[in-house]
């Protein structure tokens, strides 16, 4: 079990580079805060979609649990993204990123087993984390106060959602695993 969770570890540690958001290739006159709005738009449309897809494929109910939280979440999150972004004249993108939309490919790969649920809290927690990272450069760094303010609101769901995936709420053994549909 031991090597198991260490290999999970060292796939997820490797994955970082495919996490990490895109920088968006913006135009001179683009701001930080105008490609935070974009980043985080791209990320809270591949959470929503790693949610609804972990509420189908996950065998343990509490990933499935989670998927929900995340989609509800994220969903919020992104309305004041969206408004946010027609506010500042920030065009957004259409879907999650490429590497994004690889990375839930090769997760859904995995449906309907223990490894699925692995994989999948591995990448929640290395999404969150990076999620995290940027949020916390707009809070230090962008200009927009409306943005800044937004960000400030994201950090302790964003935050909440990491300390779900990381710290054993979902075990993934199989004690945790259960036929009720909860």
């Amino acid at each position: 079990m031991r090597s198991h969770f260490l290999t999970a570890v060292v796939a997820a540690a490797s994955l970082t580079v495919l996490c990490a958001p895109q920088v968006i290739a913006a135009d001179s006159s683009a701001t930080l805060d105008q490609v935070f709005l974009k980043q985080t738009h791209q990320g809270n449309l591949a959470e929503i979609m790693a949610g609804k897809d972990a509420e189908h494929h996950a065998t343990a109910v509490c990933v499935k649990d989670v998927g929900k939280i995340l989609v509800r979440d994220h969903s919020k999150l992104d309305a004041s993204v969206r408004k946010l972004a027609a506010e500042t004249n920030t065009t957004l993108p259409s879907a999650p990123t490429t590497a994004q939309q690889k990375q839930l490919k090769a997760v859904q790969a995995k449906a309907g087993s223990s490894a699925y649920d692995t994989a999948w809290l591995k990448v929640q927690d290395l999404a969150h984390r990076t999620t995290l990272a940027g949020i916390d450069n707009e809070i230090a760094h962008g200009k927009n106060g409306r943005v800044v303010a937004a960000a400030r609101e994201a950090r302790p769901v964003v935050a909440m959602h990491l300390a779900m995936v990381r710290n054993g709420v979902c075990d993934t053994s199989p004690q945790t695993h259960s036929g009720n549909g909860n």
